[in-house]
């Protein structure tokens, strides 16, 4: 296959520009030959979702990951393509009616953005809680949100080679500069992690980092080898998911060897580099330009850590899980987290109750070797933190979850269990209440003192 790559979508976005990759927007779907199976309905709803919902996909991912036979119901699909569930009926009906009137762009638009605000567009506090400052000014692109780790979102990484369905950071990619987070002024984001020696590691997120050409990534990491009052920033964490929607990003892109040569430099001078790799089925690792793209990442010294959410229709079942899990350790890549599906965006579609979350998850940790038991979950990455749903008990004859944080807003409250009542229906933290007569939950009221800091 060629280097150059086909991209249907809205339209072009940061480096995927700069390097010539043929674009279109989200009416070219009827450009995509295999949509043609499909029945104009469908189309129809797709075209539809993906007026409020971005959606990218690229032809690697058509032409080598979705099993056109099994369409709709094929994983790869639900991952990459809109599905009319994933919008509530009341917001599908609503934009469906100006599409079929014919509306303008603008109508189209301003009822977009209407209908965005409802889906939570930033959890957890990443506007109005994770932003920090500095002088007296917020630094732009980044969040800060654990005392160790600091996010950064290089302006020219806020896309990715094609967008998963459920992506809870959606927000990015829908054109929207008061809900994008991003930032290209490198001696400023270098400047605060100077003044923060508690901070070890650097998490260059996104979008995905890997639409950058190398150049632009190094300008970012190289400081960290060359200036003494970095030497704090350990571990460098790079989250992507181009090992599965464009692997040739790591052996045939005109930058790939580069790419690796600066990964390599970074490991041999002593950091920690980890790519925090985006996985949610085991068909992503099943092609081989996947397979050498891993093998040649592994070579550099790096480290590959899997993390992904546990979502409905793609991979709620403790099969799926353990095979991937497998197959990951069998690559030299190592299970990290099984996330459950942020409150933002498509949730409706993808999520599945903690309670099922949790036996998913205990299924699949018993189909696979030590090895394959380092994936943490089911965890809800929530405002006061990581909370891992460890188990079902009955204790004092009261049926409860089983809760901890693995990471928190205060370092004090890592590692501390503590109890909810048990719901069959809850898919997320806030939809939970304490166990044995409390009132509130341990954190809740030093959390809320937080978020009234920074209101």
């Amino acid at each position: 296959m060629s280097s150059v790559l086909k991209f249907y979508n809205d339209k072009a976005l940061g480096e995927i520009e700069a390097r010539n990759f043929k674009v279109f927007n989200d009416r070219s779907l009827e450009k995509i030959p295999q949509l043609a199976r499909l029945s104009d309905a469908r189309r129809f709803e797709m075209k539809v979702v993906s007026s409020v919902l971005p959606f990218r996909v690229n032809e690697y991912v058509i032409n080598e990951l979705i099993d056109w036979d099994r369409v709709p119901d094929d994983p790869m699909f639900q991952l990459t393509f809109p599905q009319r569930d994933m919008l509530a009926p009341e917001s599908f009906e609503r934009m469906a009616e100006l599409h079929r009137r014919g509306a303008d762009k603008t109508e189209i638009a301003a009822l977009a953005h209407e209908l965005r605000e409802e889906l939570n567009p930033h959890p957890a506090g990443q506007l109005d809680m994770n932003r920090p400052r500095m002088d007296g000014e917020v630094v732009e692109g980044l969040q800060h949100k654990y005392r160790e780790t600091v996010l950064f979102f290089p302006s020219q990484g806020q896309t990715c080679h094609s967008y998963c369905t459920f992506c809870f950071r959606w927000a990015q990619f829908v054109g929207d500069k008061e809900l994008r987070i991003a930032s290209n002024q490198c001696d400023q984001v270098l400047g605060y992690l100077r003044r923060h020696p508690g901070v070890t590691d650097l998490l260059v997120t996104g979008g995905d980092p890997m639409v950058m050409k190398t150049r632009n990534l190094a300008q970012y990491l190289e400081p960290l080898l060359e200036d003494a009052g970095l030497a704090h920033v350990q571990t460098i964490r790079i989250g992507t998911k181009a090992l599965t929607f464009w692997p040739h990003r790591f052996v045939t892109d005109n930058d790939a060897d580069e790419l690796l040569d600066l990964f390599e430099r970074l490991v041999k001078a002593g950091r920690h580099v980890a790519i925090m790799a985006h996985y949610n089925h085991w068909r992503e690792l099943e092609t081989p330009i996947a397979r050498e793209a891993i093998r040649r990442l592994r070579e550099t010294g790096v480290e590959i850590r899997s993390q992904g959410p546990l979502l409905a229709h793609i991979n709620d079942d403790p099969d799926v899980w353990a095979r991937l899990w497998k197959t990951q350790v069998q690559l030299g890549i190592i299970p990290y987290y099984m996330f459950v599906e942020r409150d933002t965006g498509a949730r409706r579609y993808f999520e599945v109750p903690l309670a099922r979350a949790a036996r998913i998850y205990r299924e699949a940790m018993q189909r696979v070797s030590g090895l394959g038991r380092t994936a943490r979950g089911p965890s809800m990455s929530a405002g006061p933190g990581k909370v891992e749903v460890q188990g079902v008990a009955e204790i004092q004859g009261e049926k409860v979850f089983v809760l901890r944080f693995i990471q928190a807003r205060n370092p004090e409250w890592v590692q501390r269990p503590f109890f909810a009542k048990y719901d069959e229906e809850a898919t997320w933290l806030n939809h939970l209440k304490p166990a044995f007569g409390e009132e509130k939950f341990f954190f809740e009221d030093e959390y809320e003192a937080m978020r009234a800091g920074n209101g």
